[in-house]
C-alpha cells in the first residue's frame, strides 16, 4: 500500500493570517493534522471534514428537537399529554441519547468518525419518518427514545475534528463545529414552529395532521441526504482509510518515542515560502498494538483496558462533570423553556402562542453560532499563555457564571409566579446569559478533551459527552418532579456552583 499527498507543511504552527481562510491547510508534518481550518476552501479535505462535521450535527437536531416546539400546544392537545407526560417524553429523548454516545466513542475508534457519524444520521431517519404514527403517550415515549439516538452525532462531529486538526487549533475546531452543530436547536424551533403555521393556516391543514406531515417534509430528506454527503465528500483520516491511520507512523515531538518508521518527506518551498510537502507513507509490518501518535497522542484501536484506564482518571471525571453541569442546563432549557413561556404569556399576552414561545426560545439556540466558538477559541488563547491550567479554568469559571445566573433566574421566576408579574424581557435576559454561559462553558470543556486521556478521542469524547447529556436527564426531572418552575432552576443552579467548585483542585497533566 502506498498512500501519497501534496500538502503545504510547516514544522511550526504559523502566525494569523487572514488568507488561512480560504488557502489550503498548513499542515504539522509529524502528524498530518491542520494549524489552520480553511473555511473557505471546501476542496481542501480538511475543510470538507470540518464542514461535514458540524453540519451532520446540525441536522440531527431537526428530528432530535423537533418535538419541544410543537408540543405546548398541537402535539399535547392531540395526544392529551398530561404535563408529567411532556416531561416524560423529553426524559426518554435524552436517556436514548446517553446511551448511544457511550457506545458511539468506541465505535468511533474502531471504525471512524464518518461512517459513524453517517450510520447515525441513516438510523435516525427511519423513526423521523414514523413520527406522525404516534396516538398516545406510549407510542410518543418510543417515537422520541429512537429518534434520540441522533443526539450521538456529537462523538463523531468531535472526534472527526480532533483527528484532523493539530493542538495550537483543535480547540477553535471543536469548539465551532460543536457551537455550529448546536445552532440546529434553535433552528429546529423555528423551522418547525414556522412549517407547522404554514401547513395550518396556508394549506388548511388540521393541526392533527400537520405537526406529523412536518416530520416528513423536514427531517427526513435531509438526514438521507447530509448522510450521502458524508460518506461521499468525506476522508476518514489525514493518513486515508481510517484502517491506514496504523500504517501512519511518525515521532512524538514531546516524548521523543520513535515509533515504526516515520514517513518519507520530499519538501520544496512555494512562492511564499511555505513548504509543499509530497509524503509516501508506508505501512509498517508490526501493528501488534494497533498505534499511531497523532498530536504526541498514541492513537490506539478501543479496549476494555483502555477504557478502564479512562474512566478510572480524574481528568476524565473534571471534563465529564463540568460537562454535566454546561451541557445539563442547555438541554434542559432547550426542552423546558418554550413550555415555561407558554404557560406564563399565553393568557396574558395578546396572540402569544406555541409558535411565539417557539421563536423565543430559538434564541438560546442561535446563541452558538457565537457562544460555543467563543470558549474554544479563547481557551486556545489562554492555552498559550498559560497552558492546560488555563483552559480548565475557564472551562470552570463558566460553569460558576452559568450557576449564579440560573439562581438568580430562578429566584426571580419563582417570585413573579407567585405575583404573576413576570416580565419577559427580564426572563428572556437572565437565562439568555446562563445560555450564553453554559455555551462557553461547553466550547471550552471541549478545547480541553483532546488533551486528557488522548490514546482514544472516540471514547473519551463519547463519554464526556454521555456524562453530559446525564446532565439534561437530571436537571429535566428536578422539572418533573417540582411544581414550581423556578424553584427548579435555582436548585439546578445550586447544584452547577457546587460541582464547579469541587472540581478545581483536579490538576491535568500538560500533554
Amino acid at each position: 500500500m502506498h498512500l501519497s499527498k501534496n500538502l503545504r507543511t510547516s514544522p511550526t504552527p504559523p502566525p494569523f493570517r487572514w488568507s488561512h481562510l480560504w488557502e489550503p491547510a498548513i499542515v504539522n508534518p509529524t502528524n498530518l493534522k491542520s494549524y489552520t481550518i480553511p473555511f473557505f476552501n471546501l476542496r481542501d479535505p480538511y475543510a470538507r471534514t470540518f464542514h461535514l462535521s458540524w453540519l451532520g450535527f446540525f441536522v440531527a437536531f431537526l428530528s432530535w428537537f423537533a418535538f419541544p416546539p410543537l408540543i405546548p400546544d398541537a402535539i399535547a392537545s392531540d395526544l392529551s399529554l398530561t404535563d408529567d407526560q411532556i416531561a416524560n417524553s423529553n426524559i426518554v429523548a435524552l436517556a436514548a441519547t446517553l446511551i448511544v454516545r457511550g457506545l458511539a466513542g468506541p465505535l468511533v475508534d474502531h471504525w471512524g468518525p464518518r461512517k459513524v457519524m453517517a450510520a447515525i444520521l441513516l438510523i435516525g431517519a427511519i423513526p423521523s419518518g414514523l413520527a406522525g404514527t404516534a396516538n398516545s403517550a406510549g407510542a410518543l415515549y418510543a417515537l422520541r427514545f429512537f429518534i434520540g439516538i441522533l443526539g450521538a452525532t456529537f462523538v463523531p462531529c468531535q472526534a472527526w475534528t480532533s483527528a484532523f486538526f493539530d493542538k495550537s487549533c483543535v480547540g477553535a475546531a471543536n469548539a465551532f463545529v460543536g457551537g455550529w452543530g448546536d445552532m440546529g436547536g434553535g433552528a429546529t424551533f423555528v423551522i418547525m414552529a414556522s412549517l407547522f403555521q404554514t401547513l395550518t393556516s396556508t394549506y388548511g391543514l388540521t393541526a392533527h395532521v400537520a405537526w406529523r406531515a412536518a416530520f416528513v417534509i423536514v427531517p427526513v430528506p435531509i438526514l438521507f441526504g447530509v448522510a450521502t454527503m458524508v460518506l461521499v465528500f468525506g476522508e476518514d483520516h489525514p493518513a486515508g482509510k481510517w484502517t491506514d491511520r496504523h500504517s501512519f507512523a511518525t515521532t512524538d515531538p514531546e516524548d521523543k518515542q520513535v515509533v515504526n518508521e516515520p514517513p518519507v518527506f520530499n519538501s520544496k518551498k512555494d512562492s511564499k515560502g511555505v513548504e509543499r510537502t509530497h509524503i509516501s507513507v508506508q505501512p509498517t509490518d508490526t501493528l501488534e498494538d494497533q498505534s499511531t501518535i497523532v498530536g504526541g497522542a498514541v492513537d490506539k484501536s478501543f479496549s476494555l483496558s483502555m477504557m478502564k484506564d479512562i474512566v478510572s482518571s480524574p481528568p476524565t471525571w473534571l471534563l465529564a462533570l463540568a460537562y454535566f453541569t454546561t451541557l445539563g442546563v442547555q438541554l434542559a432549557i432547550g426542552s423546558k423553556m418554550a413550555d415555561v413561556l407558554f404557560s406564563l404569556y399565553s393568557e396574558r399576552r395578546p396572540n402569544f402562542t406555541q409558535i411565539t414561545a417557539g421563536y423565543y426560545t430559538s434564541i438560546f439556540g442561535f446563541l452558538n453560532l457565537v457562544t460555543r466558538p467563543f470558549g474554544g477559541c479563547f481557551a486556545d488563547v489562554l492555552y498559550r499563555s498559560f497552558g492546560i491550567k488555563g483552559k480548565k479554568i475557564w472551562t470552570l469559571v463558566c460553569g460558576l457564571t452559568m450557576g449564579l445566573t440560573l439562581v438568580a433566574g430562578g429566584f426571580y421566576l419563582e417570585q413573579s409566579e407567585i405575583n404573576s408579574n413576570a416580565q419577559l424581557p427580564i426572563l428572556m435576559g437572565v437565562f439568555s446569559l446562563s445560555a450564553i454561559f453554559s455555551e462557553i462553558g461547553n466550547g471550552a470543556n471541549f478545547a480541553l478533551v483532546p488533551h486528557c486521556n488522548v490514546n482514544s478521542n472516540g471514547f473519551m469524547s463519547g463519554f464526556v459527552g454521555c456524562i453530559g447529556n446525564l446532565g439534561g436527564i437530571i436537571f429535566t426531572l428536578i422539572f418533573r418532579f417540582e411544581s414550581d418552575d423556578g424553584t427548579g432552576f435555582w436548585i439546578i443552579g445550586i447544584i452547577c456552583i457546587a460541582i464547579n467548585l469541587l472540581l478545581f483542585p483536579i490538576r491535568i497533566s500538560e500533554s
